[in-house]
């Protein structure tokens, strides 16, 4: 089973519209084009749409080690818009990991390579294991 097919069962970020480009240890991307539906009262893109966005990258890369890895803390800047017919970019990286817990952060970015948003989470890693496996991204 590759990253790819075990996320679609995350069926939130999949309805979302969220699809997962990449992963490899301590590593994802992920991309969301920005729909009608993912749009505020404002016409901008929902707060909520980009932290989906994040969260699945994050989930990806925290997974990428093996181990099945659930957020213990997210937090999101905003600073820049997005809008209908904009495409997303969310790339997750591996800031430390440790035995059982992790530090990411997420940059958000348009298709002009824009910083949207920045996202940063921590993780706890359990014992229990994913059934896909990743190989290291070289630098």
């Amino acid at each position: 089973m590759t990253a790819q097919e075990f996320f679609k069962d995350d069926l939130f970020a999949a309805q979302a519209g969220v699809e997962l480009l990449e992963v490899s240890a301590g590593y994802s991307k992920a991309r969301l084009v920005i729909k009608e539906q993912h749009l505020n009262a404002g016409r901008r893109t929902q707060g909520g749409a980009i932290f989906t966005l994040a969260d699945l990258a994050l989930a990806a890369a925290a997974n990428s080690r093996g181990n099945l890895a659930f957020s213990l803390s997210s937090n999101i800047t905003f600073l820049r818009a997005s809008g209908p017919g904009d495409t997303l970019y969310a790339e997750a990286r591996e800031r430390y990991i440790g035995r059982s817990t992790g530090c990411y952060q997420i940059d958000i970015t348009n298709q002009d390579g824009k910083l949207i948003a920045t996202f940063e989470s921590s993780v706890f890693r359990m014992a229990e294991k994913v059934p896909f496996s990743v190989e290291e991204k070289a630098l």
